[in-house]
């Protein structure tokens, strides 16, 4: 639990989960496991966050929220509530795998019993880490729940966790929100010029959305998408751009090449007014479209995909960038080459 100076409000949002949560919490009907889902950058942290926060806190106000200033609070903001326990994978590990002893010591007894009287809530944050072995540990601890213990299992693949492990929680599901909820939360926390495109990069999520401009990751995309280009135009060797691309992750790259192929592939179709996602790079996307056999494209497409799928695997980062950028340099050698807009 970071240390916070003040509480923060649920998020536009989240209003809906959170008055959910609260009218539990009220009734007397929230379940001894949580299961909080939902794609990255849509605030599921910080939604579990409020909730602790107002689980432990002695005086909360009317919407439900911690009061920031009681003795629980003061504990919590300072890390060192003995009734909150997060856990994770093993930060001095290389691995994100969550292993089974960190979860067969959940089991001990003091571990799931409240110290001061409230309740106990223990964060699983990212619950689809866990190994096998670990899950199984897991179902023990959710079937045989200790009396105001909150199990949080915080989870953006919950396909990932087995289904005696889902069957056992009671699934929250963070929505990525509207557009008309999301821009205007945007607007008052990034300097970019364009929002609705920010948002778009970020497949609607807000919080993923500042993050691509808060980590310099838009200066980034810049100069990938250059090199894509004028490896089409061919102008710059497939090989070379390899290289500058093996410095970002695949994580990142593969989805912004999905997103470019997606946007061509949308152009090429004739639609009078295609939806993109790189809205700010149509002018050199319609030249692309121009020259791009569709079929070409689809297996191009499908290609990036399968890659993206296998990103968790040890495979060559640079290897894989000199196939890609390889086939899509020859995707272009039968037709003009396109031109890049300047300006």
């Amino acid at each position: 639990m970071r240390t916070r100076s003040h509480v923060e409000a649920p998020l536009p949002w989240h209003e809906t989960c959170w008055n959910t949560l609260r009218g539990a919490k009220e009734s007397g009907h929230l379940p001894h496991a949580l299961l909080v889902t939902g794609p990255p950058g849509v605030g599921k942290r910080r939604l579990v966050t409020l909730l602790s926060c107002s689980l432990l806190c002695a005086k909360p106000d009317g919407r439900g929220l911690a009061c920031g200033h009681c003795r629980e609070c003061e504990l919590l903001f300072a890390g060192t509530h003995p009734d909150y326990i997060e856990i994770g994978p093993d930060l001095e590990s290389k691995s994100s795998e969550i292993k089974v002893d960190t979860i067969r010591r959940l089991a001990d007894s003091d571990a799931l019993t409240a110290h001061r009287g409230g309740f106990k809530v223990i964060v699983l944050d990212s619950a689809q880490n866990m190994n096998l072995s670990a899950a199984n540990s897991l179902l023990k601890t959710l079937e045989e729940p200790s009396p105001d213990t909150l199990l949080c299992l915080v989870c953006e693949q919950p396909g990932r966790l087995p289904a005696t492990v889902r069957s056992r929680c009671q699934e929250l599901r963070v929505p990525i929100p509207s557009e008309a909820q999301a821009i205007p939360w945007l607007q008052q926390h990034t300097s970019a010029a364009d929002a609705a495109t920010l948002l778009r990069l970020a497949h609607g999520a807000p919080l993923k959305a500042l993050a691509l401009e808060n980590d310099g990751l838009l200066s980034l995309r810049a100069r990938a998408f250059t090199g894509f280009v004028e490896v089409a135009s061919g102008v710059r060797d497939p090989i070379a751009e390899a290289t500058e691309w093996n410095r970002q992750a695949p994580a990142i790259l593969l989805d912004w090449l999905a997103g470019w192929l997606s946007d061509l592939l949308r152009l090429a179709s004739g639609h009078p007014a295609p939806v993109l996602i790189n809205q700010d790079k149509i002018a050199d996307l319609r030249n692309l479209a121009e020259t791009l056999d569709p079929r070409v494209g689809h297996h191009y497409l499908m290609q990036i995909l399968e890659a993206r799928a296998d990103e968790h695997s040890s495979l060559n980062s640079l290897l894989l960038y000199e196939s890609l950028l390889v086939k899509w340099a020859r995707s272009f050698r039968k037709s003009d080459p396109p031109i890049m807009q300047r300006g």
